[in-house]
């Protein structure tokens, strides 16, 4: 569709129209050579002292051709644009961080994988991770991995291949053989601060309870939910456990009730996958849609037109044509 940038210059079309009407003709005196003899001269030209006037009347197509240069001038000057059909671009309107448990109790090998076979909690973990990862199209998803301390494994990104591929690479004891969940909530908390997304998830998978943290799970909770963050927990160790290795399920939920979150229990893979597949559910994807019709400026076509026509124009005014030489010739 053709538009203009400035449609309004249009009104400016009958100006030089207006100037004519209104304006006065401008007139000019010169001083001219006084000759005695001039009757005589006149008298053998044949031409008349009225004949060449005081005004001179502009030629039918000159006048043409000066308005011509005018609309396109007009024309280029109201910057004539062509609109493409718009673009829609969903960008995400979700920020989600998982938050995963590198401690030593990790390594228990009491979880099975797709074939059966006995591995590590954290292996059970990183193949439900990357299913979960592979299915949240539409987010910006973050990854921090905590033991001794906390650390940034991946910081929020649309790009889910990387950040499935970096979760294969989590190993267990990488950051420590303990636990400080309170201080990857607080982390999390650092690197939500930096982000304008209207919708703030964690979600939390540990085997253990808190043992080294600077912040305690439950104020990090408190701290989170006052800035708008819902955080989901999910347990895998065993309850039964004593010392470091017990899972503090009274801790887990109070973080999950504190936010608005959830708490979830796994003891197997299956479970696991369940759970996070009820989380797909629960924090179904959000994207906010932008629409953006590109323009094409076309302000140079009667640009060109005008560069075109004036140069014609005063090409014709300045080229001896014969025929024309003849006329002259045949009317002195």
């Amino acid at each position: 569709m053709l538009t203009f940038a400035f449609p309004w210059l249009a009104l400016l079309l009958p100006l030089p129209l207006l100037v004519w009407w209104l304006l006065p003709v401008r007139e000019e005196s010169r001083r001219a050579v006084q000759v005695p003899f001039f009757a005589a001269l006149t008298a053998a030209s044949g031409l008349r002292p009225s004949d060449g006037g005081v005004t001179r009347q502009r030629g039918f197509w000159r006048t043409v051709t000066l308005a011509l240069c005018w609309g396109l001038a007009l024309a280029a000057l109201m910057r004539p644009q062509w609109l493409e059909p718009p673009l829609h671009k969903e960008k995400p309107a979700r920020d989600l961080l998982l938050l995963v448990d590198l401690s030593g109790s990790m390594d228990t090998k009491d979880f099975t994988d797709t074939s059966g076979a006995k591995v590590d909690r954290l292996t059970a973990a990183k193949q439900v991770l990357d299913d979960f990862l592979a299915k949240r199209t539409g987010d910006r998803v973050g990854v921090v991995v905590f033991g001794n301390a906390a650390f940034t494994l991946v910081p929020f990104t649309t790009d889910l291949k990387l950040a499935r591929t970096l979760l294969q690479e989590m190993q267990v004891g990488m950051a420590g053989p303990r636990t400080v969940l309170g201080d990857a909530i607080g982390l999390g908390i650092n690197l939500f601060a930096r982000t304008t997304a209207p919708a703030k998830t964690m979600i939390a998978l540990t085997d253990g309870n808190d043992t080294a943290s600077n912040v305690p799970p439950g104020e990090a909770a408190r701290i989170a939910r006052d800035k708008g963050i819902v955080i989901h927990t999910v347990a895998i160790g065993d309850p039964a456990a004593a010392g470091e290795e017990k899972l503090d399920e009274a801790a887990l939920k109070d973080v999950a009730v504190t936010t608005g979150g959830g708490f979830y229990r796994a003891l197997d893979r299956e479970a696991l996958a369940g759970i996070y597949t009820r989380l797909d559910q629960i924090e179904t994807r959000k994207v906010d849609t932008v629409t953006y019709q590109p323009r094409r400026e076309l302000y140079w076509l009667p640009l060109l037109a005008l560069i075109v026509l004036a140069t014609g124009a005063q090409f014709l005014m300045v080229v001896s044509w014969p025929r024309l030489v003849r006329r002259r010739e045949v009317a002195s």
